[in-house]
């Protein structure tokens, strides 16, 4: 396939790039909820790798271009207009289904419905709901997790009045997200240089012609790679149509530790690609720290030292021990950035505040002064909105601030070590229940933060990290980037809108509780199982927490000392930050893989060898995200369900 992008890229903002970033956003935010929940296939808008934006941009780039550029040169987009439908893409895909919409929808009505005289959630939970937080018919709530009547309309009023109350919170934490990346988009990208590997696909997907380099589509090297997940995941599809058709095993376990923990072997096609575009250094710590904290729970695991406290599901809250110093590391890691970046933060104070002419926000989305008051704005707001729902004034900040210092955490951490799908070591609302105890938080605070689950419990994608990657592919977009603002937010509002009606109709279709298992079920039950627990039997502050807690910091600021003034240090501290957490089990294999791939790559190659076989790796990630959004086509046209050919 040749180049099908013109050589003068047009202006990004075009009404026909915003058309179809808009129209595309609308498919892929009523897409990916249809393809979790009714054909239970592969996840395209689980993740921080945005496989259903991979896809969707793949075939505009490829086919679709070719065709209109073909029948006219001027009708094929250029470069800079699908880097904006690719933003749109990737904004609509951090809200549709993991993001906030499943969970918003099931976690609000949650307590009504899974409520029973053994839980005792009725008395425990129910008194202290605000009613303006959730819908108030009980049978809207029962026909919504098991199906509407035959020749019922769907009771859409009773949505109406709690979703608007959500939509100011939601509405005020995604500016605080934008405004927050507007703000630190400089530090990032333009000092410190962040590598931002998941943005390195749709690229070189619009890469126009450079003097030797072989555009993305006709390089072959490119198509090697992508035959392999394509190759793979269609034996693995076709097993699921004709059973003497060969599946592929991509995932083993190994014992260890007297079989007390599992070494997970797990092949991530996505995941080696990714890899492969990170500093070795980094790639290293990955996998390094990961076995390490394996290593550490199967020797506590084996001498008995295990730890009582109940944390919830989230993160790795079922190894409270290690939970609590991922927790720190985390922590660390945010406010050590921060204090790096004090330089340009008084940039933007004194830019914000006193106008003044020699810093330059010109470049940005938004100006500093809009983005300091989002900011801040935004912030009084949620706070106010936590308060409301049942928090006490302090509460609801420290609850807020350490949201912010996660959310701005693992952005961090995607961005610098490309890890495609992580989550925090701990949540906010675990964090603070540990540190504070119980008891002073009362049973509305308690329920409070169980609200709280909708959008800062299991973050593996959220708006936050979406514009990061959004504001670092604008340096492709030309000069003038105010209307990028604009346009995140047209992508939020369609996202918003169109999953939300697209869930609560297929729920009333065909009934939650034969959807999707999680999210109807084990997920939208987790944040009350936690808090009833929590309501029947007090805690005080838990001391190990905040011992482990310190520890975590304590070494990741030692890891920080060490990377910054021992230029011999191999460590990266990024690796740990996330060492602990369940998905990097997952996930420490293929990065290993890579990593050594890359290694033996560069010393018996040098830059030449790598630059060659970047393509091959690059090829990993689209094939894999191609193929993955083909079956769920494939499977929504056949009626054939639960083939997943992708996860993570």
């Amino acid at each position: 396939m040749v180049d099908t992008l013109p050589d003068t890229s047009p202006g990004a903002f075009t009404f026909r790039a915003i058309f179809t970033g808009s129209v595309l956003s609308l498919c892929l935010a009523c897409g990916a909820p249809y393809g979790n929940m009714v054909i239970r296939g592969s996840y395209m808008a689980l993740d921080f790798s945005t496989p259903g934006a991979i896809f969707l941009l793949f075939f505009l780039v490829g086919p679709i271009n070719l065709i209109a550029g073909a029948i006219h040169r001027p009708f094929a987009l250029g470069r800079r207009e699908l880097l904006l439908v690719y933003v749109m893409l990737i904004t609509s895909s951090a809200i549709a289904t993991m993001g906030l919409s499943e969970y918003l929808l099931t976690i609000i009505t949650g307590v009504q419905y899974y409520a029973t005289p053994e839980n005792e959630w009725a008395i425990l939970i129910e008194p202290h709901i605000p009613a303006w937080i959730v819908p108030q018919d009980p049978r809207a709530i029962t026909w919504f997790y098991e199906g509407l009547p035959a020749g019922m309309p769907l009771p859409w009023g009773v949505w109406v009045a709690p979703l608007c109350c959500w939509a100011i919170l939601v509405s005020s934490l995604y500016l605080v997200m934008i405004s927050s990346m507007v703000i630190l988009r400089r530090q990032w990208v333009e000092r410190e240089r962040l590598i931002f590997p998941i943005a390195q696909v749709p690229l070189e997907m619009v890469q126009g012609p450079t003097p030797g380099v072989r555009p993305f589509f006709s390089n072959p090297v490119m198509w090697a790679g992508f035959a392999v997940p394509a190759i793979v995941s269609s034996l693995n599809g076709l097993h699921a149509y004709y059973n003497f058709v060969p599946a592929v095993q991509l995932l083993t376990t190994i014992p260890v530790f007297r079989r007390a923990v599992n070494l997970i072997i797990r092949l991530s096609f996505p995941m080696v690609g990714f890899s492969f575009l990170i500093n070795l250094d980094i790639a290293f710590s990955l996998w390094f720290f990961n076995l390490l904290a394996t290593g550490l729970r199967g020797v506590m695991r084996v001498l008995g030292y295990v730890s009582a406290e109940k944390l919830g599901v989230f993160g790795a809250a079922w190894e409270p021990i290690l939970a609590h110093q991922g927790q720190g590391a985390l922590f660390v890691l945010v406010l050590f950035g921060l204090w790096v970046a004090r330089p340009h933060l008084r940039d933007v104070w004194r830019k914000a505040v006193h106008g003044d002419a020699e810093v330059d926000d010109s470049g940005e989305i938004m100006s500093y002064r809009a983005a300091l008051l989002c900011l801040a704005g935004g912030y009084v707001i949620l706070a106010g909105w936590l308060t409301m729902s049942g928090l006490d004034l302090w509460a609801a900040v420290v609850t807020l601030t350490m949201a912010l210092l996660i959310f701005v955490g693992l952005t961090r951490v995607v961005a610098e070590s490309g890890v495609a799908a992580v989550v925090s070591p701990l949540i906010a609302a675990s964090t603070l229940v540990s540190a504070s105890g119980s008891v002073v938080l009362g049973p509305s605070g308690l329920v409070g933060l169980a609200y709280t689950h909708v959008w800062a419990a299991d973050i593996r994608t959220f708006v936050m990290a979406s514009c990061a990657h959004s504001l670092k592919l604008s340096e492709h977009m030309g000069r003038n980037l105010r209307p990028l603002f604009w346009v995140l937010l047209l992508a939020i509002l369609i996202s918003l809108v169109s999953s939300l009606c697209t869930i609560l109709y297929l729920a009333y279709e065909y009934g939650g509780i034969n959807l999707n298992s999680w999210f109807f079920g084990g997920g939208t039950r987790a944040p009350f199982d936690f808090i009833a627990e929590k309501l029947k039997t007090p805690t005080d502050p838990s001391l190990e927490g905040w011992v482990n807690t310190a520890l975590g910091g304590g070494f990741m600021t030692l890891l920080m000392f060490a990377r910054h003034h021992l230029l011999w240090w191999p460590l990266h501290p990024i690796g740990y930050t996330v060492s602990m957490v369940w998905l990097m089990d997952q996930l420490w294999f293929s990065i290993f893989l890579a990593w050594l791939l890359k290694l033996v790559t560069i010393k018996y190659g040098g830059p030449n060898l790598y630059q060659w076989t970047r393509p091959f790796f690059l090829g990993l990630i689209a094939g894999q995200f191609v193929i993955a959004g083909l079956w769920l086509l494939i499977d929504a046209l056949t009626g054939m369900t639960d083939n997943v050919v992708f996860w993570i």
